[in-house]
């Protein structure tokens, strides 16, 4: 049982402000904190925290950045043997001006050394032999294929952050996870909420394997290639801060998917595991482990078939 995370690494900078500045303007942050991040990252330290054998695909600088992601993946229980070292690249960045008040926040990325994870790096034992590949578009997209191509394992898809995806790709997806928006993207039409019926269209649209799509507090909504739609409502918790909520939900379902779990168990899984995440601060900061979202799934509300 293993899972493997072929992805990003970046350090994220981020820093308090009263508002966010408009174009052309200077506003004064009020602290800088430092934090582990990228899509990838994040989502092998949540499989990490949940349980054991998952390693990490990726690029870093030869840099401090660089040493702080792997000691904070080595702390998360992840085998980071295959992120590789990036001569004359820095580390991936993101420079992430949060509002007080509101949380709203903007973000510029730096890929750096995210941009050199070539091909032949996701052409290794670790992909191959992975019960559950997962993966995600911070890196090159022929990195993603190649990715796809070595593995033997079952493939889960986050699309994020959007863009067209080959049809190719998409049909050797076997568990793709967009959220709303970036399944709006990938169907070709407006963003915007949309009641569960229209979602299940709209992802029977896009993909031929199943879709679960995160709808944030509202759950995530379930549909397999075969069988029934569901909805997923999440347990009850009191958020402080939902960054990171959606990589915590794909780390802890590849985790479940692995472990043999069906799909509905495992997004009942995945949806409490996020909801514990949003109860600490930054993407990491409060990333359960099994025992916390075991002693939780008993309030997790029944699953709601979809018709």
């Amino acid at each position: 049982m293993s899972v493997t995370v072929v992805g990003s690494l970046n350090e994220d900078v981020l820093v308090a402000v009263g508002r966010l500045p408009g174009r052309g303007e200077t506003v004064i942050g009020h602290g800088v904190e430092i934090a582990p991040g990228g899509k990838g990252a994040n989502q092998a330290a949540a499989a990490g925290r949940l349980g054991p054998g998952v390693h990490m695909v990726g690029r870093v600088g030869e840099d401090p950045a660089g040493n702080r992601q792997l000691a904070a993946l080595a702390d998360a229980r992840v085998n980071v043997s295959r992120v590789h070292r990036t001569p004359g690249v820095p580390t991936g960045s993101a420079t992430i001006p949060v509002e007080e008040g509101t949380g709203e926040n903007l973000i510029v990325v730096v890929p750096g050394a995210n941009a050199e994870l070539r091909p032949e790096d996701a052409d290794v034992d670790s992909v191959e032999r992975a019960t559950v590949l997962l993966l995600q578009l911070e890196v090159p997209l022929e990195t993603v294929r190649a990715a796809v191509r070595a593995t033997t394992g079952t493939v889960v898809l986050n699309p994020a952050p959007s863009q067209p995806l080959p049809a190719d790709l998409l049909a050797a997806v076997d568990v793709l996870v967009p959220n709303e928006h970036e399944l709006a993207q990938l169907a070709g039409v407006p963003a915007g909420e949309r009641p569960p019926a229209e979602l299940v269209a709209l992802a029977r649209s896009v993909a031929s394997g199943s879709v679960v799509v995160t709808l944030g507090a509202r759950g995530a909504l379930v549909v397999p290639a075969d069988g029934a739609v569901l909805l997923q409502a999440p347990p009850p918790v009191t958020p402080v801060d939902t960054i990171g909520a959606g990589d915590c939900f794909c780390g802890a379902l590849a985790q479940a998917l692995a472990r043999g779990e069906d799909l509905g168990p495992a997004v009942r899984y995945a949806v409490t595991a996020a909801a514990l995440s949003t109860t600490g601060a930054g993407a990491r900061g409060a990333l359960p482990d099994d025992d916390a979202v075991r002693a939780l799934l008993p309030q997790v509300p029944d699953v709601v078939p979809v018709d």
